[in-house]
């Protein structure tokens, strides 16, 4: 970050004005604008488009983006639910698999702040590519190792972490649910398991073991690819370890039984007793502990009944579907980039082209997806609001206040969708809150943490560590207690069991058509999309391939290839590596179309239309290719 914000804050993909497109769609062609001007287009396009048929064919196409609460998600909500637009499920895209399994589990219960690995004596790293995408990680990780304790990674890729840790198991993608399911009948085997815990704090256990003890040694040898020495060398330390804790990323929840995987992984801490104490148990939504208070912020009670949702992975779809009782006739981008995030990119830039939608866009810096808009907003970066940012990660809230003004022309998010409600006409006390005004409606300020402290008030130079009811450090099973409907860690979803049929976790196989897989992890060169516009990023992104595989195919390092399969093709830089499988490659996400000769990134080989096991997920992991010499 300290190397590419410069650029993307003052480099010359900023966006300082409004901006009109005068050229075709998808050109990038523009020309400046004012204020005025760019509130009267929006203004009209929505209106049109409401007018024509309805305030449901407008919709919101945003995501994460910033992370801070007012950023991310305030005045925009109030604007467009009172409105009536559809709505839209974002989780789907990324995170969703992963929270909805955590919470099949523990519920909306805070699990294991990261700090408290000073107390673990094994961590289970899966599925996180931690010295990328979760680099706090690393110095405490460090220190644990230092003190005698013991890391395992569990990653299809020998990642930077795995070099320095006590065990890498290279999993084949997407197994990960036939390794957790076999070890918890092994350690079952071994009589490893807790079961005065498992009496008291475990639902589920019958129809979760009973599935569990169909997964042999052999299968994990046949399927995951890893060796029987290896897999009871891992039991062995988890029998061993007397506090264990796991921390899983995003990368398992990419694969058709990712929440499976998940879900199978993030109770074995239950099954041997690793909760209740300092430095046991699962790593995860420590933030829940803070008092968001977002159903107030984003005003849900202007939620118009009746409204529809779409789920964000289906957009590309949905905005080309003209037999929907209500199409889609205008929409705007913001707090996300599309275009270079989105699976099957190709069909979504085919729904982009649609000169009968009307797109309006906001971001920092012109991205891929802003070339496409009919009108553009410029937004501030964080270092140009205030705002309030509960925890993402960990579990601390804190304030901040803008160190550098408004670059240009461009606004605050909150601003932004201040100005559009006032010309709307929504003139309610809702839609002209000021910031102070919002940060005090995005948390509980009665919470006893706050001090008595408004949120807006909140000093600038510390941050609020939030803990259990009790004051004492956030500890499932001792001071925090799983909000499931039991009150205890659920193994067995009724939920699950009665929308997807997985009321305990199984194993699905996906159909390959072409022999090499393609994963899509972190860059350390961008965080996900973002800085993609800068100069370390325009060159052509690497395809890291095992040596077995480049020798089949005549390859050599260095050179360009082409990889592609039925849903188009990309040109990128090979690199001739053993840290992957054979049959298994790697290209970092969030490239910009600038970098392959063919104008698309590796997610036009993404597929939209195979689903996670819950929660209707993007499988990005279940890309199958080929690749040959480019030139």
């Amino acid at each position: 970050m300290a190397r590419y914000y410069p650029e993307f804050v003052h480099g010359k993909a900023r966006l300082t004005h409004p901006l009109k497109r005068v050229g075709p769609r998808g050109a990038g062609q523009f020309e400046r604008i004012s204020w005025e001007a760019a509130l009267d287009m929006v203004h009209a396009g929505f209106s049109q488009a409401i007018a024509a048929h309805g305030p449901q064919s407008g919709l919101p196409f945003h995501y994460a983006g910033p992370n801070g609460e007012l950023a991310g998600g305030s005045m925009d909500r109030r604007f467009f639910y009172n409105m009536g637009a559809s709505l839209l499920n974002r989780g789907p895209l990324c995170g969703g698999v992963r929270g909805g399994a955590y919470a099949s589990i523990f519920g909306a219960a805070p699990g294991m702040p990261p700090v408290q690995l000073a107390h673990s004596d094994l961590v289970l790293i899966w599925g996180n590519n931690v010295t990328v995408s979760n680099l706090h990680l690393a110095p405490l990780l460090k220190k644990m190792r230092a003190r005698g304790g013991a890391v395992v990674v569990i990653d299809p890729k020998r990642i930077k972490i795995a070099e320095h840790c006590d065990m890498h198991l290279q999993i084949k993608p997407g197994t990960d649910v036939v390794l957790a399911m076999a070890l918890a009948a092994e350690l079952e085997r071994r009589a490893a398991l807790d079961h005065a815990f498992i009496s008291k704090w475990v639902a589920g256990f019958d129809p979760y073991m009973a599935q569990a003890r169909q997964h042999s040694v052999a299968q994990v040898v046949e399927i995951c690819g890893i060796s029987a020495a290896d897999f009871h060398a891992l039991v062995d330390l988890m029998v061993a370890a007397k506090t264990m804790a796991c921390c899983f990323g995003n990368g398992i929840e990419r694969g058709r039984s990712g929440g499976s995987g998940l879900r199978a992984a993030m109770v074995l801490p239950a099954l041997m007793g690793h909760h209740g104490r300092l430095g046991a148990g699962v790593m995860a939504k420590s933030g829940v502990a803070t008092p968001k208070t977002q159903a107030r912020l984003q005003g849900d009670h202007l939620i118009k009944a009746g409204t529809r949702t779409f789920n964000i992975v289906d957009l590309a779809n949905v905005l080309q579907d003209d037999s929907l009782d209500i199409p889609i006739k205008a929409t705007m981008i913001y707090n996300h980039n599309p275009v270079a995030t989105h699976p099957d990119q190709a069909n979504l830039t085919r729904a982009l082209m649609r000169e009968d939608l009307f797109i309006v866009g906001s971001d920092v810096v012109m991205t891929d997806s802003m070339a496409y808009c009919d009108v553009i907003l410029p937004a501030a970066s964080h270092f140009e609001f205030d705002d309030i940012y509960g925890a993402y990660g960990q579990n601390y809230l804190q304030r901040a206040a803008p160190v550098i003004p408004c670059v240009g022309e461009s606004l605050p998010n909150t601003e932004i969708f201040r100005r559009l409600a006032q010309r709307f006409g929504y003139d309610a006390p809702a839609f002209q809150a000021s910031d102070a005004q919002l940060m005090d409606e995005a948390i509980d300020e009665t919470h006893p943490q706050l001090n008595g402290q408004r949120p807006s008030e909140i000093p600038l130079d510390r941050a609020i560590e939030m803990k259990a009811a009790d004051g004492e450090d956030l500890v499932m099973c001792k001071n925090v207690t799983p909000a499931t409907p039991s009150g205890r860690i659920e193994l067995f979803s009724q939920k699950y069991e009665d929308f997807y049929g997985y009321g305990v976790p199984r194993y699905e196989t996906v159909a390959q058509a072409l022999p090499l897989t393609l994963i899509t992890p972190s860059s350390s060169k961008r965080t996900n999309a973002s800085f993609g516009s800068d100069p370390a990023s325009t060159g052509p992104e690497q395809l890291e391939m095992h040596p077995e595989d480049a020798a089949a195919r005549g390859l050599r390092d260095g050179e360009i290839v082409s990889f592609w399969n039925a849903r188009g093709a990309v040109t990128l830089q090979l690199k001739v590596s053993d840290a992957t499988r054979p049959g298994v490659l790697y290209s970092p996400k969030g490239t910009w179309r600038g970098t392959s000769e063919t104008v698309f990134t590796v997610n036009v080989l993404i597929p939209a239309d195979i689903r996670t096991d819950i929660e209707d997920g993007a499988c990005y992991h279940e890309t199958f290719v080929e690749v040959k010499r480019a030139h």
